[in-house]
Parts: C-alpha cells; sequence; structure tokens
C-alpha cells in the first residue's frame, strides 16, 4: 500500500504468474525497469525459492505462495491487490498439470467442463475466468521483446546442406504435432523423425534422441548429428506456453550430439542470447531462426 494506505493504481501494478525456470527473474526485471509494482503469485510446486530473497530484497515487489489448483485463491490475491492486468511467466510442467494438481472448487468446474484437457484449453480457460473478474492476461512477451529470436543465422557457422533439409522436414513434423497441441520440439537426423516432444520438455527430448541414435543397431544408415526444430503452435497464444530456448538447451544438445537449431523468429524467446550464441558457437552448433 502507499502512504495514504490506498493500493496503487491498476496501471503502475503487474500481476505475476509464476512458474519454473528463469522467466519468471527476467519478467520481474524487465516490469520494475518499467517502474511497476509487481504482485508475484509463486506456485509452489514450480517456482524458484530464490524468488522469495528478490520480494524481501525490493518493496514494490509483493510475494503470494499458492499451489496448483487454487485458481479462487489467485483471483482473491489479485483483487485484494488491485491487480487488473497480469502475465504468465515459466513453464508449469504438463506433467504437474495433469497429475499432481488438487483442483480447487473453482478450477474443478472449470475442468469439468472442457471437452479436452491439453494445455492449451485448460489455460485458455483460465484467461477466460481471469477476464471475466477483470484481470487481462497480456503477452508474455509484453515486456521482453528484445530477447525474442531476430530473423537470420544466429551463430557463426551456417547450417550446412544437410541441416537445411533436416528443417525444412523438421518444421513440417514440428508444426503438425504442434497442431495438436503435443508439442512443439522435434529432432531429426537425415531426414527422418528422431524424437518428438511430450510431456518431457525440449531437453529431455534432445536427450532422448541422442539416446536413440547412440543405441542405433546400425548408426551407419543415419547421420550421426541431429538436428533441433522448435516451432511455435499454428495458433501460438503468446500469453502463455510460448517457445523458449536457454543456456541448458545448448548443454543437452552437445550432450546429444545434435549440431543444428532452428527455432521461429519472433515467437521464440532467448535467455541471456549473447550467452546462448557463445555457448552455440563454441560447441561449433548452428542456430538460425526463421
Amino acid at each position: 500500500m502507499s502512504a495514504d494506505g490506498l493500493l496503487p493504481s491498476s496501471s503502475s501494478t503487474l500481476g505475476l504468474i509464476a512458474g519454473n525456470g528463469r522467466f519468471p527473474f527476467l519478467l520481474l526485471d524487465a516490469a520494475r525497469a518499467h517502474h511497476l509494482t509487481v504482485i508475484v503469485a509463486a506456485i509452489k510446486e514450480e517456482t524458484d525459492p530464490e524468488i522469495a530473497a528478490r520480494a524481501a530484497a525490493d518493496p514494490h515487489i509483493r510475494l503470494h505462495w499458492l499451489s496448483l489448483g487454487e485458481l479462487s485463491r489467485l483471483i482473491d490475491i489479485f483483487h485484494r491487490e488491485g491487480v487488473t492486468r497480469a502475465t504468465m511467466a515459466g513453464q508449469v510442467r504438463h506433467k504437474q498439470i495433469f497429475s499432481s494438481i488438487r483442483p480447487d472448487w473453482r478450477l474443478a468446474k472449470l475442468l469439468f467442463s472442457l471437452g479436452s484437457r491439453n494445455t492449451d484449453n485448460l489455460l485458455g480457460a483460465i484467461v477466460k475466468v481471469l477476464a471475466e473478474e477483470g484481470i487481462t492476461l497480456l503477452s508474455s512477451t509484453e515486456y521482453l521483446e528484445p530477447l525474442l529470436a531476430r530473423p537470420g543465422v544466429l551463430t557463426t557457422r551456417e547450417p550446412d546442406a544437410g541441416e537445411r533439409k533436416d528443417i525444412l522436414y523438421g518444421r513440417t513434423v514440428a508444426r503438425g504435432i504442434a497442431a495438436f497441441d503435443l508439442g512443439q520440439t522435434v529432432v531429426i537426423a537425415a531426414q527422418a523423425c528422431i524424437a518428438v516432444e511430450a510431456m518431457e520438455g525440449t531437453d529431455a527430448t534432445i536427450l532422448r534422441a541422442g539416446d536413440l541414435l547412440r543405441a542405433s543397431d546400425d548408426p551407419s544408415t543415419l547421420r550421426r548429428s541431429l538436428t533441433v526444430v522448435k516451432v511455435a503452435k499454428p495458433n501460438q497464444d503468446m500469453r502463455f506456453d510460448v517457445p523458449v530456448i536457454g543456456l541448458q538447451t545448448i548443454v543437452s544438445m552437445q550432450s546429444a550430439g545434435a549440431t543444428c537449431l532452428a527455432l521461429e523468429a519472433g515467437r521464440t524467446l532467448l535467455f541471456d542470447p549473447a550467452a546462448i550464441r557463445d555457448a552455440a558457437n563454441a560447441a561449433n552448433i548452428a542456430i538460425t531462426a526463421e
């Protein structure tokens, strides 16, 4: 509250629904750079506890912890704090959403009404409920535009002819699975699909592809290098589940023997672009965004 006991104006306040990883911290930094008071709703099962130290050090960050499934509590927190604009940042693992969740009455009612319980349907329904409560969900990239992948080759090395063929094939496959909300990443070798992302996430998919190729009875039938292709969904809602690449992705690619990464320009966030580029160059990995 301000010195006069009033809540800050809604235009200077942003709600942040924080998942796991570094995304919430990046968005928190960007929002504070815009002189916003940030009301953080941190998910106990996902959010890095480090966020508590950030909140303790900044009087313009107010932190509330809640569990997955506490939709009514989330709305109550935002109402009490005067939040009318909010954003989601950080992944909530799919397996958490569908196995660990203990829904309150409001979320249970919402889940019962869904035709299918994929991530897009669930999050889209939550966005609708928030809107009905006077809380507008902003794009996850609202304050992070400089981190969106720009078109072109992002590394010293360009993809070679074989990798280009794998990218073309991989984009067709990736867009097909993304349309069904199954995942957004595929791993390709010699225009054969080695692994498709499901609930395990990008890095685990890359590592699985490396294991599969190494376990091949006749590895000589495929190029030993792998190309990773990550796309946005055909109708990607930038308010949630935005494609993200971090430094760990490059580490996973090195471990799996992957030599090329293809992204979707303007719709993929790069966390610490300089570090990603440097690590990829050091590993002779090509990164391209189109």
